[in-house]
């Protein structure tokens, strides 16, 4: 039988970031299936599988825009000189066979983000060349013939793509990201009262975590507003230039001494253990795997409704939803999450939501979809 050669392009590999561990994931529940996996990058951190293949696509740079066009030019040389079977690019280059669009759409965000920046950089962004060039190939990309589908990872990015783009409805498969919750699941009493030992959080008090890098475009500030209003302690996983200015803003408010800022962690997994809920008032974002992370680990979720894991909460049940800049709203969710230990049935539903969310469901679905392609 032949072996199918399946290509897969990510620029840059960081171990914290969403689209790469869904990337891993992804190839951890293909391992077994008889494909080839080649993956096409400018820098991969770790240490590939024996049977991984590994090509390394890093022209020089100069510059942003450089940088996006030079990688797009040397991956697609690269997979045409390969002649690979499938092509799947989690980056915005046309030509290739599968776009995930993991990343969201380039122009729903900016929608979004002129919601926060003042007028004169709303000007300024329509005429950035970044923005350009970026805006210029995901519609290249859409409408290219080669396009054969767009593996999303939610409901709304999903609308967004066919509303900003026309793309048809027959190009999409929606296909959510997967979460082992036997590596992710509820802390015991010990596991909890140890993590929050070591985070000198007191056991009675209810605390949130927000785990996430890029503290503007995923609500840091809005979270420790609200967490300013109430009596709980803030978990911050993640790392940003400006944590400066959100310690200070902290203290402004007068919460610093309720918000432990951790910076990036390796394992999140002791850090969910120490939390009650997560927040997330993300401006703009696809499908984070946290929330999948925090759900499976027994934690209800409070989000915006730019995020596509709201598409996997019920107001209640699993958590809340609301506008990622209504505050006040946001506040009351805040205050509306229970302790685990008093009343553990919101986080509870949250596991049993993302129960079927399984690698094993995940390899299904792949393998399902490239043979649905290379038998056409």
């Amino acid at each position: 039988m032949k072996t199918t050669r399946l290509a897969i392009v990510r620029q840059k590999y960081r171990p914290d970031g969403g689209a790469e561990r869904f990337i891993t994931r992804a190839l951890d529940a293909l391992d077994d299936t008889g494909l080839e996996l080649n993956i096409l990058t400018r820098q991969w951190s770790g240490d590939p599988r024996p049977d991984w293949h590994v090509h390394i696509c890093n022209p020089a740079k100069w510059g942003r825009v450089s940088r996006e066009r030079g990688f797009a030019r040397a991956a697609r040389r690269c997979w045409q000189r390969e002649h690979f079977d499938l092509v799947q690019s989690h980056e915005r280059i046309a030509g290739c066979d599968v776009f995930r669009a993991g990343d969201g759409v380039h122009r729903a965000w900016l929608e979004q983000r002129a919601r926060i920046i003042p007028a004169h950089q709303q000007w300024l962004t329509s005429f950035s060349g970044y923005h350009r060039y970026v805006l210029a190939a995901e519609e290249a990309m859409f409408h290219a013939p080669e396009l054969k589908k767009i593996i999303c990872n939610s409901l709304m990015v999903k609308n967004d793509i066919i509303r900003c783009y026309q793309v048809p409805e027959d190009k999409f498969a929606l296909i959510y990201n997967a979460i082992d919750s036997a590596r992710f699941y509820p802390a015991a009493p010990e596991q909890r009262r140890q993590a929050r030992m070591k985070m000198a959080i007191p056991e009675q008090a209810c605390a949130l975590i927000y785990v996430g890098s890029g503290f503007e475009r995923k609500g840091l500030k809005a979270a420790i507003t609200a967490i300013a209003a109430s009596d709980r302690y803030l978990i911050v996983v993640g790392q940003d230039k400006q944590q400066d200015k959100y310690r200070a803003y902290a203290q402004g408010l007068g919460c610093l001494q309720r918000i432990r800022f951790i910076g990036v962690q390796k394992d999140v997994l002791p850090f969910y253990h120490g939390a009650d809920g997560l927040i997330l008032p993300t401006l703009y974002d696809p499908f984070p795997n946290v929330i999948l992370e925090a759900m499976a680990c027994g934690l209800p979720v409070i989000t915006s409704e730019r995020c596509g894991g709201a598409e996997f909460i019920e107001a209640g049940k699993q958590g809340f939803v609301c506008d990622a800049l209504d505050v006040k709203t946001l506040t009351e969710f805040v205050s509306a999450i229970p302790s685990r230990q008093l009343r553990p049935e919101m986080g509870l539903a949250a596991r049993e939501r993302v129960k079927d969310c399984t690698p094993v469901r995940l390899s299904q679905q792949l393998t399902g979809l490239y043979s649905q392609l290379l038998s056409v």
